[in-house]
């Protein structure tokens, strides 16, 4: 699935189809600041850095740009829809 762009004039979800889809992703939680968090372990830092670098790649090639905060061998990833001030299908 190809994400659709967080663009001006794009529709908010509503909180009842967030969490909708929420039920569809296993292990990711909506926090009280309204992103989408999920926690990583790996083996070591540098799988957990290979990880991240991975993602980032697969992130800027949908134009997305999510929070990585990676401690030793712990990451936590954040979507926090920036750029559209809200979640849009994606």
């Amino acid at each position: 699935m190809k994400c659709l762009p967080c663009e001006g004039g794009t529709p908010p979800l509503q909180k009842e189809k967030i969490d909708q889809y929420m039920l569809d992703v296993k292990g990711w939680q909506l926090n009280e600041q309204g992103h989408i968090v999920k926690s990583y372990s790996f083996k070591d830092f540098r799988q957990a850095m290979d990880f991240v670098t991975h993602i980032a790649i697969i992130a800027e090639t949908e134009g997305h740009h999510p929070d990585f905060s990676v401690h030793y061998n712990k990451m936590i990833f954040c979507s926090n829809a920036m750029n559209a001030g809200c979640y849009t299908k994606s």
